[in-house]
């Protein structure tokens, strides 16, 4: 007897809009709740994304929020990618897992690699489990290569979070906005040139998903960090401060900006702060591990053969987040 096939008419991509976050929202569920079962996680199932937070990629991303539909019209398989200046990555993506295995997960992450491409970026990567040997294998036959891991760490908020002065954009004037968002731009590309995440800043101000704690040092900006404080799970009460960008030009500004940001959790009366730390920086992991902050999650971190990050550069660190 022959096996039933799903048809393959799969249309896209088309730019995702703010009405398709449900549908979305579904199929991200559905995907990653059954890469966790084929990984031997059977018991876990993969909450909702907070719709804000889902609102906060898509316009990040703009055109490279991309989706297929089927030949019912559902959404099929989705990519985001996102672009920094010279820094692109994709992520979330996702094919419904009544079609994997049909050559459409190869479509979708090469639809992302030719729309950064074109946008000239010099760093494109993509984050993935691990311990998913399919998922790296597949990376691996469409060109990335594996690099460091992101270790997700986390640290409870004590009384030692105080003591540093900080600056945060909610509470400066707009035109102060304007100089800090300009001086950290100018700090980030001391260390890694053309990279910019002035649009992030700014779209965490604008839908107030949370803000950017920022350390200077005279009248230049020392270290920064954006954060985001709206629990990440839909219906689940905010707990933790998520770093999404960190730069610091040292060691002495790394350890002032962990006491900022944990001064601003305290303020905000959460319970931790989370930073994926890239594990590049190994004496910034070894900071943070001092400062009482434990592993709780790794990522495999993977770029385009040719597309890889930056070198760190003396004491300076930067974590860039490439997930939502």
């Amino acid at each position: 007897m022959e096996m039933w096939q799903p048809d393959q008419a799969v249309q896209g991509p088309f730019r995702i809009d703010e009405r398709d976050i449900g549908p979305l929202n579904r199929l991200f569920s559905e995907a990653f709740t059954d890469r966790y079962r084929r990984d031997g996680l059977v018991g876990v199932r993969v909450p909702h994304l907070n719709q804000a937070v889902w609102r906060y990629a898509l316009r990040d991303a703009g055109e490279g929020a991309m989706l297929w539909r089927d030949e019912r019209n559902e959404i099929v398989a989705f990519n985001i990618a996102h672009c920094s200046g010279a820094e692109g990555w994709m992520g979330p993506l996702a094919v419904r897992p009544d079609r994997q295995g049909l050559g459409l997960g190869r479509e979708i992450v090469m639809a992302a690699i030719d729309w950064l491409k074109q946008r000239g970026v010099r760093t494109l990567g993509l984050e993935t489990m691990p311990r998913t040997v399919d998922n790296i294998g597949f990376y691996s036959r469409v060109g990335f290569v594996p690099g460091k891991l992101t270790v997700t760490m986390t640290g409870e908020i004590t009384a030692r979070s105080v003591g540093v002065r900080f600056r945060r954009l909610a509470e400066a004037t707009p035109s102060e906005r304007r100089l800090l968002i300009d001086g950290c731009r100018e700090a980030l590309q001391s260390l890694a040139p053309g990279y910019d995440f002035s649009r992030e800043l700014i779209l965490t101000q604008d839908l107030n998903l949370g803000d950017t704690v920022i350390v200077t040092r005279g009248s230049q900006v020392a270290a920064f960090a954006l954060y985001h404080s709206v629990p990440l799970a839909e219906a689940r009460s905010a707990e933790e401060l998520r770093v999404l960008k960190l730069f610091a030009d040292s060691r002495e500004s790394f350890d002032r900006l962990m006491v900022a940001l944990e001064s601003a959790a305290s303020r905000l009366q959460l319970r931790r702060v989370a930073v994926r730390c890239q594990t590049a920086y190994g004496d910034a992991y070894r900071r943070l591990i001092g400062r009482g902050y434990r592993v709780r999650w790794t990522d495999l971190r993977m770029y385009l053969a040719g597309y890889g990050e930056p070198e760190p550069q003396g004491e300076a660190v930067l974590f860039s987040n490439w997930e939502i």
